[in-house]
């Protein structure tokens, strides 16, 4: 056998040192993977304690109808949602007002122009004015953020603030 390799060129020592660093190697790889192998067994043993296989899948069972039960509601309150934004739109969410003295001889702001909006800026525009005589009301509708009613001064200053106002449903 030695004659083979002097015939190559190749001493025998450096073969078995090759041989030995190729065990010892292996043996690090096999005692790394006796540790992996006892670190998933003791999670395995871990996740079946107290539990066979049958209860174990009745527990999972149990867990997917719940979570049939959560999508049903999750989708239901969707539906619900839909239904509260639907009818927000048409309730005045934008408000703007503005006191006045119309007739400056009252003393008092007692005079007001209230600008009530849906979010689409569609509503109208109450004016209160008071004198010594009597109140007065005017509405005026708005379309779109406009009136085609010619409007005050106290009343295009309450459309303003109302159109300015914040959307609550832009968050």
């Amino acid at each position: 056998m030695s004659s083979i390799f002097d015939n190559l060129g190749i001493d025998i020592g450096y073969i078995v040192i090759a041989l030995f660093v190729l065990v010892i190697a292996l043996l690090i790889t096999v005692i790394i993977l006796i540790i992996q192998n006892k670190k998933l067994n003791t999670r395995y043993q871990k996740f079946m304690k107290g539990k066979n296989g049958e209860e174990l899948e009745q527990v999972i069972y149990e867990r997917f109808g719940e979570l049939d039960i959560m999508q049903k509601i999750a989708e239901q309150h969707a539906i619900e949602i839909k239904n509260l934004k639907r009818q927000f739109r048409s309730s005045f969410s934008k408000v703007g007002m503005v006191k006045y003295d119309a007739f400056k001889e009252m003393g008092g702001t007692l005079s007001f122009a209230l600008a009530l909006l849906t979010d689409r800026n569609s509503g109208f525009i109450i004016n209160c004015m008071h004198s010594r005589e009597g109140c007065y009301t005017y509405i005026k509708e708005i379309i779109h953020g406009e009136s085609y009613i010619a409007l005050s001064e106290e009343e295009k200053q309450a459309l303003k603030n109302a159109v300015n106002m914040k959307d609550p449903l832009a968050d």
